[in-house]
């Protein structure tokens, strides 16, 4: 992908929206779309070694083309299955590759991928050589500021330059240290610190490289203030559960001229999507679980949120339905 091209990862990685395990599915995704032309969507962690086995490799890879500009994110410490995964994500049409060296769970880090993998830069460096030298796709990073004791900034400044020797196009940095023994994943968004000024001094080291931010954004005029002082901003559990609280992406970092969508104009322009989903053998659920969450601040908002629920788990949703609730929320003004 030629780094002039509209969706380049020189112009899309001003606000992505985070990979988040059982969140950013294609139905999430598609949402978002409906929110934000531009921003940058991810897949959730993708682990190389699954895709590599698996026969029925379009449960990992399919997504929508509304979807684009998209990001695969891949697990693994194996740079041969890698090598694999690169060329079938390039060949499914993927915008973007990310390695992940940042999630905290127990079950990732036992097999020795995720944030453990900080402790081992010449790893990493290989999986990344073997991701840039079997596509033509940008290969991007996401990784914790450190890891256990091994925190300190000189160690996260090296692991970072010998990462841009092996050819990460861009970084995205998640500004807190990964605690893997004593904290759950949870835990881990939270409880240690965050540590803009650690990413902020990174940055002024390193002003050649693409450094996006992560880690604690809940809303857009934040997001501008860090843009200030880093390439990109990356949003994660606040655009998951406060989708709408997102609705101006386009219009005040992008700079775009359009108007913000409410909430019943995206779930209407969503009912096409629903259908051929419900059409196609799929539970409303597998939409509608991501769907409700547009539907808040407003009056009897919870109301409308447990109808659409209720029906959907009891498999009695359909899209007539959808409309006629979604009605209401139009002639109320949202």
């Amino acid at each position: 992908m030629s780094f002039n091209q509209p969706n380049s990862i020189k112009n899309i990685h001003k606000l992505s929206i985070a990979p988040m395990m059982d969140c950013t599915d294609k139905h999430f995704r598609m949402i978002m779309r409906k929110i934000s032309s531009k921003a940058l969507l991810y897949t959730e962690m993708i682990v190389a070694q699954s895709l590599t086995h698996t026969n029925k490799k379009e449960n990992f890879l399919d997504f929508n083309d509304e979807e684009h500009p998209i990001s695969i994110q891949f697990g693994g410490d194996n740079p041969k299955i890698l090598k694999e995964a690169a060329r079938m994500a390039e060949d499914w049409g993927y915008d973007e590759i990310n390695f992940n060296v940042g999630c905290p769970s127990p079950r990732v880090c036992s097999g020795n991928f995720g944030a453990s993998l900080m402790k081992n830069p010449k790893k990493v460096a290989k999986c990344i050589e073997s991701l840039k030298n079997n596509c033509n796709l940008p290969v991007t990073i996401k990784h914790r500021i450190g890891v256990d004791n091994d925190d300190s900034f000189v160690n996260l400044n090296n692991f970072v330059r010998c990462i841009a020797n092996a050819g990460a196009d861009r970084f995205t940095v998640h500004a807190r240290k990964a605690i893997l023994k004593g904290l759950n994943p949870k835990q881990n968004r939270t409880i240690p610190p965050l540590k803009y000024d650690v990413v902020k001094r990174l940055k002024k080291l390193n002003p050649n490289l693409l450094i996006e931010i992560n880690g604690g954004f809940t809303n857009i005029d934040d997001s501008l203030e860090a843009l200030e002082n880093f390439d990109g901003v990356m949003i994660g559990r606040s655009v998951y559960k406060h989708p709408l609280r997102w609705s101006e992406i386009d219009q005040k970092i992008y700079g775009i001229d359009v108007q913000a969508k409410s909430a019943s104009d995206i779930i209407f322009s969503l009912i096409p999507y629903i259908e051929k989903h419900l059409t196609n053998g799929g539970k409303s659920w597998d939409i509608c679980k991501h769907l409700i969450n547009l539907v808040e601040g407003i009056p009897k908002a919870k109301i409308w949120r447990n109808q659409i629920s209720t029906r959907s788990i009891k498999k009695e949703l359909n899209t007539e339905y959808i409309y006629k609730l979604t009605s209401r929320l139009k002639e109320m003004g949202y």
